[in-house]
């Protein structure tokens, strides 16, 4: 009684019919592959918990290197629920770049990037980057010893990019060493510069999405093509229902994670202490990382980190074009090479993260 009377005083002031359309009439198609719509939300949900528990807290954490790790701190031991928060905010943030690599390369599989969803693939890999971007500056902010030397040398394989390698290290930087300067410029970056660009690229794709509908895979499209009918489940309730149900398996995971297994915070960063043993990046830079320390200092006399660099970089684009690439996806025809690029590819990361693990 309270919810129809609630949506009455809505409907009233905001004339919400076209909404009422437009659940009444969404639907989304049932098939053998239709689990993986689910990781898209699942994503969508641990950035709803990103930005949460990120909010709570700002409330407590001082951006400079002479109170960064002190506020984290006290975040942990003396506000109440503050370990609970960080340790949310500190799973969310793997599980969610987990999350977006299992989406990105479940619709590169089912060719969801083909004719007319180009720009739904490209801000979908996009938000990726992004992702590890919060990442990469999070990760500096608790300013504790493992962050600090990671930090120096993630950005320091910066300085390998071609011709513009020294500027990039000093702009990420905000000088010559890591410093406070560093964890300043990071902060800015972290919870005002990318979540700025976010913002822009999730409601892009979110609309594009809607306005596009589910993508089916190319089996499927050329069945329906051909006059099958395919099964069709309600957008609201149905999908929303289950929906949220595997958000309620995301929270689970989540908690028993925070709960379990705490995220440890360390000492205090001291650019003068020797560098600890077992510094490496976090898991979804490893094996990028693995490869460098793997190529030879030279190769046919050019440095072999600039050529890892540049490969990782030609690696990416060719990932953001890749709707323009796979011609034959917009036909509906397999592409057998670019198929098995993507099952090398999700090999050499699984296999380099765990030798990267293994070798620390």
């Amino acid at each position: 009684m309270v919810t129809q009377r609630l949506w009455a005083w809505l409907d009233e002031r905001f004339d919400l019919s076209a909404l009422r359309e437009f659940l009444a009439e969404k639907s989304v198609p049932v098939h053998r592959h239709s689990v993986w719509y689910y990781m898209g939300g699942i994503t969508l949900f641990l950035v709803g918990v990103q930005l949460g528990t990120g909010i709570l807290l700002l409330l407590y954490y001082k951006p400079s290197a002479g109170e960064a790790y002190e506020s984290v701190k006290f975040i942990v031991s003396q506000v109440e629920f503050g370990w609970l928060i960080r340790n949310v905010h500190s799973w969310s943030a793997n599980l969610l770049i987990l999350m977006a690599f299992v989406h990105l390369f479940s619709t590169f599989f089912l060719r969801a990037y083909r004719k007319p969803r180009e720009l739904t693939w490209i801000t979908g890999v996009l938000l990726l980057f992004i992702m590890m971007g919060f990442g990469f500056s999070g990760y500096l902010l608790p300013w504790n010893e493992l962050a600090f030397f990671a930090t120096k040398v993630g950005t320091g394989i910066a300085g390998a990019v071609p011709v513009v390698g020294k500027f990039m290290v000093r702009f990420l930087r905000g000088g010559d060493e890591v410093t406070g300067a560093t964890l300043t410029r990071f902060y800015g970056m972290h919870v005002a510069i990318l979540p700025a660009l976010t913002t822009v690229l999730l409601g892009t794709h979110l609309l594009l999405i809607q306005r596009q509908g589910m993508s089916v895979p190319p089996a499927v499209e050329k069945r329906e093509k051909a006059g099958e009918k395919i099964p069709q489940e309600p957008f609201f309730p149905n999908y929303v229902l289950h929906d949220v149900t595997f958000w309620y398996v995301a929270l689970a995971v989540l908690a028993a994670l925070a709960l379990f297994l705490p995220w440890e915070l360390g000492k205090k960063a001291d650019a003068f202490a020797a560098v600890p043993p077992g510094i490496r990046p976090e898991w979804y830079f490893l094996a990028m990382f693995q490869t460098l320390k793997l190529i030879p200092s030279h190769v046919f006399g050019l440095e072999g980190e600039m050529l890892g660099v540049v490969g990782f970089s030609v690696a990416a684009g060719l990932l953001v074009v890749m709707p323009f690439l796979d011609r034959k996806a917009a036909e509906g025809r397999p592409s057998r090479i670019i198929t098995i690029a993507g099952i090398l590819a999700v090999l050499y990361l699984i296999v380099f993260t765990i030798y990267g693990y293994l070798a620390a």
